[in-house]
């Protein structure tokens, strides 16, 4: 009897825990039991972010709301959320400083300067089914000048890329500028991450003169990191075709999942884990000088004329001469050239002796935090926190000036400052934390304003000025070509999305967690290839919390049973 007793408690006290232990949804806010509520009521609170879900028992559940991301035109900036990558940062209800978010982006992009480390191989997969880029994209006007290529971009002015043929066949795929990069890579046909699976990839299938290796790369952006195997193929771009070795991406991060770009062409100067582009194409003399120059579209002014042309200028794309700056011995590959000054409304702000990292893969500009005070002290009305987020006077409609071998280049107000943010001001996108270390970078937030000339030859940067756009009123509006068999089968990406690469840390000695960072970042922090093979690592599942109440609903039938047994 005194067992029968001890038991029966026990089996009562079991499922007292059962019925009363508290449900915890999982961090993505995901419930297990779909079927429960697939006929279910809702109803939306007043900020659409929760919901009372009632099943045909009448029992209510109140769970977040998860919004589906698509692939939509681009928002406008006021209206893009603070956790986002490729999008400006007006962070009216943000959870993280503007400061945090924007030092953790520039000790990302630090990693570019960082020593690489050594990445593990492994065997490429087989060839699968690819599905085709399913993205919006604001196309180009196809050149008149030779070896030109018309420069796509997303509608928002964040990523700027071009139409590539691989392989025998001339795969499309577009694929980003990038002068901070040295390495070269598509997307994979084996590669089912979520993003590549949005984008078109590229495989044994679709070249006869595919040459594969059973090395490896790997990279880390500010925007994400990418793993494959190495190939060789040819790599037809603005009436060249060069053989040269690329990636092949057999994993790339969601942060992919975004931009509307199947890959990056390298145009740096420094070395990558694959061939460096512009060399491959001065080796193969494919064109007569060893040079490239870039005009940037602002979507607001109208029909895209962006372009890039290889091996000379195209005159109708700039006014007065170009003035050139060599690129400083100390850039060890990079595209960085001496900065004269900055200044405001005619004053100046006293920056000097420092480089200028010049990066058509990254959207806005970064510097150090004194020499970014000492420019917006120059503005009316600017302000600062945390000395790395400024905000400033929405009605100040004043360029910034850069000079450059004693000449001045304006920046728009239509790029340096954007908003207005939850309390009326405007946001400055020149933000004052170093990428490298007591530097500057400048992305497309200064392109877009000047003609810009790549010398390799010289190892020099030229810049000049752009014509005044046909019109201003109007802007081009993302097109959908998901589906076409014709020579264009990219589109334009949403605005939206987060990185989680690995923590690293940067030269200038600082250790950083990546999170939400503004603007798209092209910029290659690491680089490696290698060719010892490794097992790849499963990923633990974790039950949903649906299965989880459905498992302790079973346990407390069972009890239940145990104890009216016992008590018989």
């Amino acid at each position: 009897m005194l067992w029968t007793t001890i038991l029966l408690q026990l089996a009562l006290w079991v499922t007292s825990i059962q019925a009363f232990f508290p449900w915890f949804p999982n961090e993505n806010g995901e419930s297990g039991n779909i079927d429960a509520i697939k006929k279910s009521s809702r109803r939306a609170d007043a900020d659409g972010r929760v919901a009372e879900v009632r099943d045909a028992s009448g029992q209510g559940l109140t769970l977040p709301l998860k919004q589906r991301k698509a692939s939509v035109r681009p928002l406008p900036y006021s209206q893009i959320p603070c956790k986002t990558l490729v999008a400006d940062l007006e962070c009216n209800q943000s959870d993280q400083p503007r400061g945090a978010q924007v030092a953790q982006a520039a000790d990302r992009l630090a990693r570019k300067y960082a020593p690489a480390g050594v990445s593990k191989a492994r065997e490429a997969s087989s060839d699968l089914d690819k599905r085709q880029n399913q993205f919006k994209i604001v196309t180009a006007a196809a050149p008149t000048q030779s070896n030109s290529a018309g420069i796509a971009q997303d509608g928002g002015d964040i990523s700027y890329f071009v139409q590539v043929g691989v392989g025998s066949k001339q795969t499309p795929m577009y694929m980003l500028l990038d002068s901070g990069a040295g390495t070269t890579w598509v997307m994979g046909s084996s590669c089912q991450t979520p993003a590549c699976t949005m984008h078109s990839r590229f495989g044994p299938s679709d070249s006869t003169s595919l040459v594969a290796s059973t090395k490896t790369f790997s990279i880390a952006y500010g925007s994400g990191k990418v793993v494959g195997s190495l190939a060789s193929d040819t790599l037809s771009v603005a009436g060249m075709k060069a053989t040269m070795s690329f990636g092949v991406a057999d994993t790339t991060s969601d942060d992919f999942e975004h931009f509307p770009f199947d890959g990056i062409l390298g145009l740096s100067m420094a070395k990558g884990a694959t061939d460096n582009f512009l060399d491959m194409v001065k080796s193969e003399k494919l064109i007569g000088a060893n040079m490239f120059a870039v005009s940037l579209n602002r979507n607001s002014d109208g029909p895209n004329n962006g372009e890039i042309t290889f091996g000379a200028t195209n005159p109708a794309k700039f006014t007065g001469d170009i003035s050139y700056t060599p690129v400083s011995s100390d850039a060890h590959g990079d595209w960085a050239i001496p900065l004269d000054d900055f200044e405001f409304d005619g004053n100046k702000a006293g920056i000097t002796g420092k480089l200028a990292y010049i990066d058509t893969g990254t959207s806005y500009v970064f510097g150090p935090s004194s020499d970014v005070a000492a420019l917006h002290k120059q503005i009316p009305g600017a302000k600062s926190g945390d000395g790395v987020t400024y905000t400033v006077p929405c009605d100040n409609n004043k360029p910034i000036t850069v000079i450059f071998s004693g000449v001045k280049y304006a920046i728009s107000a239509k790029e340096w400052h954007s908003g207005p943010n939850g309390n009326g001001d405007c946001t400055s996108n020149i933000y004052g934390h170093e990428v490298v270390k007591g530097q500057w970078l400048l992305g497309d937030l200064f392109l877009k304003n000047v003609y810009a000339v790549f010398d390799m030859d010289q190892t020099r940067i030229g810049f000049a000025a752009k014509p005044q756009p046909t019109s201003s009123t109007s802007s081009s509006v993302p097109t959908s070509t998901a589906g076409s068999t014709n020579s264009n089968p990219q589109g334009s990406s949403t605005l939206s999305t987060m990185i989680t690469p690995s923590p690293t840390t940067s030269k200038s000695g600082s250790s950083s967690t990546p999170a939400d960072i503004p603007g798209l970042s092209g910029h290659e922090t690491s680089a490696t290839a290698a060719a010892d093979a490794s097992p790849a690592v499963a990923t633990p599942t974790h039950k949903s919390p649906g299965e989880q109440l459905e498992g302790n609903r079973y346990v407390t039938m069972i009890c239940m049973v145990v104890a009216i047994a016992l008590a018989a």
